[in-house]
């Protein structure tokens, strides 16, 4: 087999720069779809599950419990990830993938659906976290799947930032579309908007899961899976197998996401809360915001993604994780000041310096793992985070700001999380622009110079 065939699987140039197109556009496609789902809920959860679902609970308390079954979606992650990090790796990555869409989309259907305390008391509420679990679990599967779609397509070694910066680009492009529809309908169904217009939102999944279960349909699988398939290097249990062979990948991969995630689920949806309850801001007006946000959000992600080709993925994310921790002192400055234009600025901005950690992040956790362990190892590295950063985040921002009235604790939350994305981020093996289509956890034991440059 040539150079060129392991890398195309034996497919004309005209060929595999089609199926890279269809890939990046099911992965992308696809991830929007999911993130819309996911992050939908966090949107609704501190505008209307307080009030909804914890009715006699004073307003605080409220935002905390609909916030904890927030966290549920996050438990849920990990467990996606291993169970269909498991599926990746032995099936392949697109069947995989049709099946994290369809778990996704019916349970955010399923949300819509639930009825509220005044209906069924508490059930409402439980049955809320267990449809919540169910959606984390189906998140938990899709992200390393999509990246993997995008990135293992690639023809060089010198665009893989790029290229796996576009399932990125769905997850701002999926937090628009969310917010977007929750500020459409809150407008249309005025006053019912508590009633039964957040319900809307939920029950369009089904037709963005429809269109996203076309596109990938008529994908192939990727290059890289159908080399390992040939080689018959396929593990039985590869979830195991990757916390044995690459456990350090694991934890670390998994640990520099804090300046990432934690801050992320701050400024997209701990922010309504803060900013409508405590600085006294419109619903409408946040909402407004933070669809700006997504907007430069979603432009920025493939830039800064890009950009890592050049720089290196390493470098890029540490430049991200020193921006964030400056950032979240200005961030609480700006709204602080509740000047409508600065917190509308300051609201806008955090995508951005969110993004300038997503964009490389994607193939940077992705890179550190073995093909044949690659969907295992990507996804447990991601979605553990989910646990430790992107979960709890509004939960403890909440409590800080309850605890000592002020946003500094915050700051100084987001500022102990970048610190600690940099020490993580050293510690990995940076494999910018090296070949990744070989076996490389075995290789570096026989070899111990293949693939450690940074």
């Amino acid at each position: 087999m040539t150079t060129a065939e392991i890398t195309t699987g034996g497919l004309s140039e005209t060929e595999h720069r089609r199926q890279l197109r269809r890939a990046l556009v099911a992965s992308t496609v696809g991830t929007l779809i999911e993130w819309y789902d996911f992050l939908l809920y966090g949107t609704v959860t501190a505008l209307v599950f307080g009030k909804l679902f914890f009715p006699h609970s004073s307003p605080i308390v409220g935002v905390l419990e609909a916030f904890s079954v927030f966290f549920i979606g996050f438990v849920g992650r990990p467990i996606g990830a291993a169970i269909f990090g498991h599926w990746g790796d032995r099936i392949g990555r697109k069947a995989t993938l049709i099946v994290t869409l369809l778990i996704t989309g019916i349970a955010t259907v399923a949300v819509g659906l639930v009825p509220t305390y005044a209906s069924i008391g508490i059930w409402g509420a439980i049955l809320l976290t267990i449809i919540r679990l169910i959606q984390g679990i189906g998140v938990g599967g899709e992200w390393g799947g999509s990246v993997l779609l995008a990135m293992e397509w690639a023809r060089t070694t010198k665009n893989r930032g790029f290229l796996s910066s576009w399932p990125q680009f769905g997850a701002p492009a999926g937090f628009f579309l969310a917010n977007l529809a929750v500020l459409f309908f809150s407008w249309l169904t005025g006053d019912q908007f508590l009633t039964w217009g957040w319900r809307i939102p939920f029950f369009l999944s089904i037709i963005m899961v429809g269109i996203g279960l076309w596109i990938r349909l008529g994908i192939a699988e990727t290059p890289v899976f159908q080399k390992v398939v040939e080689e018959e290097r396929i593990e039985r249990v590869p979830v195991l197998e990757v916390l044995k062979r690459q456990p350090k990948q694991v934890a670390l991969t998994a640990i520099l996401r804090l300046p990432e995630q934690a801050p992320g689920y701050l400024f997209g949806a701990w922010v309504f809360t803060y900013a409508t309850q405590t600085l006294g801001f419109s619903r409408n007006f946040v909402l407004i915001a933070v669809l700006v946000q997504a907007v430069a959000a979603f432009i920025w992600v493939v830039c800064c993604g890009t950009l890592s080709d050049y720089v290196g993925r390493k470098r890029m994310y540490m430049i991200g994780c020193v921006t964030m921790g400056i950032f979240g002192f200005v961030y609480f400055a700006l709204l602080n000041t509740k000047v409508p234009g600065l917190v509308f600025l300051g609201i806008v901005v955090s995508g951005m310096a969110v993004m300038t950690l997503y964009g490389p992040e994607a193939a940077l956790i992705a890179e550190s793992f073995t093909p044949r362990l690659r969907y295992s190892g990507t996804s447990l590295g991601y979605q553990l985070a989910s646990v430790i950063a992107g979960g709890p985040a509004p939960f403890i921002a909440t409590a800080l700001f309850a605890t000592f009235a002020s946003s500094l604790p915050i700051a100084l939350y987001i500022l102990g999380c970048a610190i600690i994305g940099i020490i993580a981020t050293a510690l990995l093996t940076d494999y910018t622009n090296k070949d990744i289509s070989e076996e490389y956890d075995r290789a570096q034991v026989a070899q111990p110079a293949r693939g450690t440059a940074d």
